[in-house]
């Protein structure tokens, strides 16, 4: 069982559906307003209705259902993953681009979880069963650092270092354009885009988002830049480089793609083009992930080196402009 504290004053009077929905990563509503329904989440031991006004000082027992039937469909399968680290609490996994994260629509092979259930007798069960070890997600295209949870206890304590935001990210990007300044703060609040469900756009109305920026090095049409996120909002990186109109090289959800090439001399469109179609994904890769340690209390941090086919791509971007 999973126990949550309302701590902060302005989590009082918030839903009790809506603040799981925030601090239950990658859970529907309806999921969460299922497991209250029927008694897997209380309240002061409580059996409560899902519209339930949070207080100061309340208790929230989570117990999640035990894997039912529908895991059987997600079949383990022994594929290759680059494990950082590994004990008897975590894992931490190297992810590749082009690899889901978990199953879902229409994916129901070759995703993470899949390698996972192969590898690991025991991850935590606190994302359900579709969801097995799963603390945090990084997109298909985006490659580096992802940790997985063995035990329920490990996970709940992690996650609550990522509600609190005390879990420190660190991307690697190549963008397009040289940045007015070399470092600095985006703050633009994200919601999701009305026309399109998959997509997330700036918003008044939407979430606060808070992003840093550095600029390691620039070339003649792009720059590589790090990012470290303050919040966790789905595709944070991706919106806040594009409303800068600095969007992610190969991002062509966020205006990062082939229609970036336009404009240039010849030479230097069919270069970029040529240089994105063998890359084949948007380049951003999770360099680093540091947090407590949920048994040791220690700080811990987690690195995963560019990928070589994102080394390939800077050094042919050196070699072409020496030319």
């Amino acid at each position: 069982m999973t126990t949550l504290s309302i701590e902060q004053v302005h989590d009082v009077g918030k839903r009790l559906d809506h603040y799981l929905v925030s601090n239950l990563n990658d859970h529907s509503r309806s999921k969460i307003q299922s497991w209250i329904r029927s008694g897997c989440i209380l309240v002061n031991n409580q059996n409560v209705k899902t519209g339930y006004s949070l207080e100061l000082n309340d208790q929230i027992q989570i117990s999640p259902p035990k894997f039912d039937e529908s895991l059987k469909n997600i079949k383990p399968e022994e594929i290759k993953l680059d494990i950082l680290y590994e004990d008897n609490d975590l894992v931490v996994i190297n992810k590749p681009a082009g690899m889901v994260v978990h199953p879902g629509t229409g994916v129901s092979k070759g995703t993470l979880v899949n390698g996972l259930l192969h590898y690991f007798k025991d991850l935590s069960n606190i994302n359900g069963e579709m969801r097995p070890g799963v603390v945090h997600r990084l997109d298909k295209d985006t490659s580096g650092v992802i940790l997985v949870a063995k035990t329920n206890s490990a996970h709940a304590d992690v996650a609550d270092q990522f509600r609190k935001r005390e879990v420190a990210k660190k991307y690697t990007a190549l963008t397009w354009g040289r940045w007015d300044i070399s470092n600095g703060e985006i703050n633009n609040s994200i919601s999701r885009d009305r026309k399109d469900p998959t997509k997330y756009t700036i918003s008044k109305k939407g979430k606060r988002s808070v992003t840093y920026y550095k600029v390691e090095r620039e070339f003649r049409h792009c720059s590589l830049v790090s990012f470290t996120p303050k919040t966790g909002r789905t595709h944070q990186l991706r919106v806040h480089a594009s409303h800068n109109d600095h969007p992610i090289f190969g991002d062509e959800k966020y205006g990062g793609g082939i229609t970036k090439t336009k404009g240039f001399l010849p030479e230097f469109t069919q270069f970029y083009k040529k240089k994105m179609t063998q890359f084949n994904r948007h380049a951003l890769h999770a360099a680093s992930l540091k947090l407590i340690h949920p048994k040791s209390r220690e700080k811990i941090i987690f690195r995963a080196p560019l990928p070589q086919e994102y080394l390939n791509l800077i050094t042919s971007f050196e070699s072409f402009y020496e030319r």
